[in-house]
């Protein structure tokens, strides 16, 4: 496919008139949306800022590539645009952007458009092809120069691959060029790199031809794979891995590191590989960077670039390790349970499907699992496998207790240092006993450490804090209703049925079996809020959709449906993603809510069910209209307080 395919005359504006980032993309979309090329404007240029949050798609030289892949695109199409004046895109060399590239890909886009898009961006690398573009004057001069630059490009790769092949007798080179090893044939000096973005679509492509280029000036050979969103291409071997120098990953987002064992790595984004090119395959091809060890961390100066260079970076990664292992538990047996609360109010508690959804999705199926899936794979993340069952029996540990996911947290982080230190323990010991270490020496030592301070200490504090608060709770009761209700509402949502929300569904619980089942006070209170947390979630990442990954927003809808059938955990992904903003908006809305249902004295005579539940109480129109305000301070102050983040 002809570059000149995807970029039509029409939607090309050769005078662009806008001065600001902004009103660049809103004029470039505006041309678009005129086109029919994408079906929801703002949708796109919502996935456009989203990749801006990220890093600026201004990379320099003079040109800018904002793109997005999204369902808002009917038709891969890429708008150019060229302004005389220059506009400040927050480029990364600080220059003013005077060539724009607006790349718009639909969420199925064919690998004949993505790779007709990687060639697109591989172009814009050289400067004198970037001058001739800034000379057009008219569309049709525009495709007239692309067309005649990439059948030049394509016949000097074709023109590579064969001499590639003819030198190394592997006829296979030629059915894949982009596999070609570019350099010094001469020279010994060799480098390995990988390059990839969040979306795939140019920055990966862009790092890649840099580097090549950079390298070819320079006499080092180079074998460059990249992480597009065609997945990874042209794929580094195990003996391009063992004989190269050095190893350089300019990436935005996680590649696969165990293979690079060793081996001395640079990481960093991928704006380096297009900008940095010769600092960068300099460093590699000297062996100057950290050693990067799979086991643990590799550290110094060149650590990845964003949230994965700092501590909390750090610890964010592996929280989200074990957030998107636990996700579809959360989900699966949210859903399954929610219709069992349905089902219970038509059919009866003892009907045989009501039992099965509950046994699936509940305390005997999916939900038994939430903990230690959760602890299991932060440790996973932070120590490697070894971790993994270590963490997963604490986990399962804290889930027994009265630790909760708070307690699962800690398992997991515990777990996953635990291994970390054992490995140091163990480096001194012969390297005939390396084969036991996985084997017998982590697995033994990893799960005695993990589990003795799951039992000795966690327990104890948790199952004292538990005892406290109920005795306190008690004591509160005679004093004030509205102030209990706001306290026990607010206690559910601190720590997501944990032994915060285990205290206040107990004391209540309490409550409502020592009089009979007829004083339901205190279970409206736990109950309004318990269903405030998730339904605040789903509320933020429906009225404030820039603030949320894809990712996030559908797991949002979802909480709607959790949350009003009471099951709290819904919001545990969120709050452990982001404790601070989650649990003090939550905090404050559920205590609202709580002590509303105490101030209009609702009785809720059911231990659960949520909305399904909510027409048998004393008066449904104020219990639900207690959770509807709560819910919505919390999803206000939540999605206020949280800064926009970039989209993958």
């Amino acid at each position: 496919m002809k570059i000149t395919d995807l970029m039509i005359k029409d939607t090309m504006i050769l005078d662009l008139q806008s001065t600001t980032k902004e009103a660049v993309i809103d004029e470039l979309i505006a041309s678009l949306a005129a086109s029919g090329r994408i079906n929801d404007p703002s949708l796109f240029k919502e996935a456009i800022l989203a990749r801006e949050v990220q890093s600026s798609t201004g990379i320099g030289g003079g040109i800018a590539m904002p793109h997005a892949k999204t369902k808002a695109v009917n038709e891969a199409t890429v708008v150019f645009a060229k302004s005389s004046a220059g506009v400040d895109f927050a480029s990364l060399d600080e220059e003013p952007a005077r060539l724009f590239f607006m790349i718009a890909a639909p969420e199925g886009a064919g690998n004949v458009h993505l790779r007709t898009l990687a060639s697109l961006s591989r172009l814009l690398i050289d400067s004198e092809f970037i001058q001739q573009l800034m000379d057009t004057r008219t569309p049709d001069e525009v495709s007239a120069l692309f067309d005649a630059k990439q059948a030049e490009e394509e016949a000097k790769t074709a023109a590579e691959a064969e001499a590639q092949a003819n030198k190394a007798g592997e006829a296979a080179a030629l059915r894949k060029p982009a596999a070609v090893i570019v350099g010094n044939p001469d020279s010994e000096a060799f480098v390995v790199a990988v390059t990839a973005c969040p979306t795939g679509i140019a920055h990966t492509f862009m790092a890649e031809d840099a580097l090549k280029k950079k390298a070819l000036e320079m006499g080092i050979n180079i074998r460059v794979e990249t992480n597009g969103s065609e997945g990874a291409q042209n794929v580094l071997t195990s003996e391009e891995i063992r004989r190269a120098s050095g190893v350089i990953v300019a990436a935005d987002k996680n590649v696969e590191m165990a293979r690079f064992d060793g081996k001395p790595v640079l990481q960093r984004p991928v704006s380096d590989g297009i900008r940095k090119s010769e600092e960068l395959i300099r460093k590699a091809a000297n062996g100057d960077a950290p050693i990067y060890r799979s086991e643990g961390r590799s550290g110094g100066d060149d650590a990845p670039a964003g949230k994965s260079g700092t501590i909390g970076g750090k610890i964010y990664k592996d929280l989200m390790n074990g957030i998107s292992h636990m996700l579809p538990f959360v989900v699966g047996g949210g859903i399954l349970l929610a219709f069992s609360f349905l089902l219970e109010q038509m059919v009866g508690v003892d009907n045989p499907l009501v039992k099965l959804l509950q046994t699936i999705g509940g305390g005997d199926g999916a939900f038994h699992f939430l903990i230690p899936i959760l602890a299991g794979f932060i440790a996973l993340s932070i120590g490697d496998r070894p971790a993994l069952m270590p963490g997963m029996v604490g986990g399962y540990m804290a889930l027994n207790s009265n630790a909760g996911f708070l307690g699962g947290l800690a398992a997991g982080f515990l777990a996953g240092y635990v291994i970390i230190l054992l490995r140091k323990v163990f480096a001194g010991l012969p390297k005939t006993l390396d084969g036991l270490k996985p084997i017998l020496l982590y697995p033994v030592f990893g799960l005695l450490i993990t589990g003795g301070i799951m039992f000795y200490l966690f327990d104890p504090i948790f199952s004292s804090i538990n005892e406290g608060l109920i005795t306190g709770l008690n004591d509160l009761g005679t004093g004030n209703k509205v102030l209990l209700g706001l306290v026990l509402g607010g206690m559910m949502a601190i720590d997501m049925g944990g032994p915060f929300n285990k205290a206040a569904y107990t004391f209540a619980i309490g409550v409502f079996t020592s009089s009979g089942n007829t004083n339901g006070f205190m279970m409206a209170a736990v109950m309004a809020g318990g269903m405030v947390p998730p339904l605040a979630i789903a509320l933020a990442t429906t009225f404030f959709k820039n603030k949320f990954s894809e990712t996030e927003r559908k797991s949002g809808i979802t909480n709607y449906v959790l949350g009003l059938s009471f099951i709290t955990e819904g919001a545990i992904p969120f709050a452990a993603a982001d404790p601070l903003r989650v649990l003090t908006s939550c905090i404050l809305g559920s205590a609202v809510a709580g002590g509303l249902t105490q101030l209009w004295s609702i009785n809720v005579p059911a231990p659960h069910g949520g909305i399904f539940v909510a027409f048998l109480s004393s008066n449904a129109v104020l219990f639900l209209l207690s959770v509807l305000i709560g819910s919505v301070i919390s999803g206000l102050i939540f999605g206020l307080w949280k800064k926009p983040i970039a989209r993958t």
